[in-house]
């Protein structure tokens, strides 16, 4: 009876250590590309939005509302698609994308904050491309292969956007968080199912 025991003990931590491994080596497929379009034309309402506005300040409280309602409605979308895939939010690829993810959002904002209280809002949208990039990318290694390549995308913007007038700010922004979201998303849409 004591080796059947062991045996029985020895079969389920072969499988628990099956069930780790896999979950480990799967690639996070619950990233919505429609969302993500849907994000981007958010974005390109807010380039146009903000470009109408007066002041610095006016011109960040714009961008800074889109940037919520993009994380909103990015995280509304991979809720939908994780049900319709039957894909945890809670998986082990799940958090380590969000482990890679958040850290260079977190920067971001505070690098904005910083350059708000100074009135320093020139190489803003190049760090949040940047910033914005290296999570997308570090986050996207655990996700679909056009995932950190839209993240590259992005810190290649951004570091274009770094040494652009600061009139070109609304266009840097719109053809990143408008125009690689739309294009990213109907592309990983339409290939990874939604």
């Amino acid at each position: 009876m004591g080796q059947r025991a062991d045996m029985h003990e020895h079969a389920l931590d072969n499988i628990k250590f099956i069930r780790s491994t896999m979950e480990t080596t799967t690639s996070f497929t619950a990233l919505p590309g429609y969302g993500m379009a849907l994000v981007g034309v958010s974005a390109l309402v807010a380039a146009w939005l903000s470009g109408r506005t007066q002041t610095e300040e006016g011109w960040l409280a714009v961008w800074t509302a889109e940037g919520m309602a993009a994380i909103l409605l990015g995280f509304i979308a991979m809720i939908f698609k994780a049900s319709q895939t039957g894909i945890s939010l809670l998986s082990q690829p799940a958090r380590r994308f969000a482990l890679g993810f958040a850290p260079p959002l977190l920067a971001g904002a505070a690098l904005t904050a910083a350059s708000a209280r100074v009135n320093h809002f020139g190489e803003v949208p190049g760090m949040w491309l940047l910033l914005y990039g290296a999570g997308v990318s570090t986050g996207g290694t655990f996700s679909v292969r056009a995932v950190p390549v839209m993240g590259l995308c992005f810190m290649a913007l951004g570091a274009l956007g770094l040494f652009l007038p600061p009139d070109y700010r609304n266009y840097i922004l719109a053809a990143g968080f408008g125009g690689l979201h739309l294009g990213f998303g109907l592309w990983i849409g339409r290939k990874h199912g939604g």
